[in-house]
C-alpha cells in the first residue's frame, strides 16, 4: 500500500507502508472502510513537514500525512445502519473517547484522548484506504463533488468559529488572514448573517480571491491600508461587531481589539506557536468577549448541507490539484507558500 510518508523533518516519500497499526485497519462492527478519493493539503501537514512538530506533537517516527478527505465506502461493519457500500462520503478526522468527560459534555473536540489523523502518533489518510467510525463519516448529496467534500474539514473550522462568535443578522466582521481558514471563516460568517466582512492580508492574489467570493466581502491590503481607519470610516467610528484572528501572527493578535466595537467579540482561530500578548485594557473598556477555537464539534453535517444548498461555495478556494503520484512535489510547492494559492488538493482516484 503506497502512502505519502513523512520520514522526518524535510523528508517525504511516496512508498509502500506496511507498518500501519493492524488495529487501526481492522473493520469493527460500527466502522466503514473507505477508498480515498481527494485529500487537501493543510497548513498543519506542511508544518509537520517543514518543522517536524507542532507544539507538543512531535514526529518521532515515520507518519502518513493528510486529514482533509473524501472517498467512497467499500465495506461496512455488521452494525452499520446509515451507510452502505458505494456511498460517497467525507470524514471528520478526530475520533474522541466516547466516555471521556469532554465528550459527554459535548466538547469532544477538546477531549485530551482524541485521535486525530496526521497528528503524531496517529497516521493520516494520504493512502488508498482507511477504516473510520460510522459516527464520524457523512454521506454526500449527489451535487457535492469529492473536491468540495474534502473542503468540509477546513470549512468546519470557520463554521465552528462563526457559531462561537454568535453572529447576529446584520453584524459587521473582520477576518484577519486570507488563507484557507480565513476565507472559509469569511464565508461562514456571511452564511450566519453578517452584512459585511472585511478580509485583511498582505498577499494581493489571496485578497483578489477573497473579493471575488461575495460582494459583501471587502478585501484590505494591510501593507498599504489601515483597517482601523477603514472600519471607523464605514461605521461612523463605532467599529465592527466581530474580529476573527486567522493568521496565527503574534502581531495580528496584539491588534485584535483596535477595530472592535464596544461589546464586540474576538475569536482566536489562528494557531500560535508561542505565547501571545494582547491589550487586556482595550478588551476591558469594550467589555469584549474573547472566544478560542480548537478544531470544531457538531458542524460537519451543517457544512455538507450548506455546500449542497449553495449557501456556501468553496470551489473558488481550490486553486491547484495534484495526482497522488505527484504528492511529494505538491508538498514542496505548498511549503514555499505560493501567494496565488489558497487550497491545494491531491487526487488519489480519477
Amino acid at each position: 500500500m503506497k502512502a505519502l510518508v513523512l520520514e522526518k523533518k524535510d523528508e517525504l516519500n511516496l512508498r509502500d507502508f506496511p507498518a500501519i497499526d493492524r488495529v487501526e485497519e481492522t473493520l469493527g462492527p460500527r466502522d466503514v472502510r473507505i477508498k480515498l478519493h481527494t485529500v487537501g493539503i493543510c497548513g498543519s501537514d506542511v508544518h509537520y513537514y517543514t518543522h517536524g512538530r507542532i507544539g507538543p506533537f512531535v514526529v518521532n517516527e515515520p507518519m502518513i500525512l493528510g486529514h482533509e478527505a473524501s472517498g467512497t465506502v467499500i465495506e461496512v461493519g455488521a452494525e452499520v445502519q446509515t451507510l452502505k457500500t458505494g456511498d460517497r462520503v467525507c470524514m471528520e478526522p478526530g475520533i474522541p473517547d466516547p466516555n471521556s468527560r469532554a465528550t459527554l459534555l459535548g466538547m469532544y473536540n477538546i477531549d485530551p484522548a482524541v485521535r486525530f489523523w496526521a497528528t503524531p502518533p496517529v497516521h493520516g489518510i494520504l493512502r488508498p484506504t482507511c477504516v473510520h467510525p460510522e459516527a464520524f463519516t457523512f454521506k454526500l448529496p449527489d451535487n457535492v463533488s469529492f473536491a468540495e467534500a474534502a473542503m468540509v474539514e477546513p470549512l468546519a473550522v470557520g463554521v465552528h468559529a462563526a457559531t462561537k462568535a454568535r453572529v447576529k443578522p446584520g453584524d459587521n466582521a473582520i477576518v484577519m488572514g486570507a488563507g484557507p481558514i480565513g476565507l472559509v471563516t469569511a464565508l461562514a460568517a456571511l452564511a450566519a448573517g453578517c452584512a459585511r466582512v472585511y478580509v485583511t492580508d498582505l498577499a494581493a492574489k489571496k485578497l483578489e480571491i477573497a473579493g471575488s467570493l461575495s460582494d459583501a466581502i471587502t478585501p484590505v491590503d494591510v501593507s498599504s491600508e489601515n483597517i482601523v481607519d477603514i472600519v471607523k470610516r464605514d461605521t461612523d467610528g463605532w467599529g465592527v461587531d466581530l474580529v476573527f484572528e486567522a493568521t496565527g501572527s503574534p502581531h495580528a493578535a496584539r491588534t485584535v481589539f483596535e477595530p472592535l466595537c464596544p461589546g464586540g467579540c474576538v475569536v482566536m482561530i489562528g494557531g500560535q506557536p508561542d505565547p501571545i500578548q494582547y491589550d487586556a485594557g482595550a478588551a476591558m473598556v469594550r467589555e469584549a468577549r474573547v472566544e478560542n477555537i480548537f478544531r470544531y464539534a457538531h458542524v460537519f453535517p451543517r457544512c455538507v448541507g450548506m455546500l449542497s444548498s449553495g449557501a456556501i461555495d468553496v470551489k473558488p478556494l481550490i486553486t491547484r490539484t495534484f495526482d497522488f503520484s505527484d504528492s511529494v512535489r505538491a508538498f514542496e510547492i505548498a511549503a514555499s507558500a505560493p501567494p496565488a494559492d489558497v487550497k491545494m488538493q491531491i487526487v488519489l482516484l480519477q
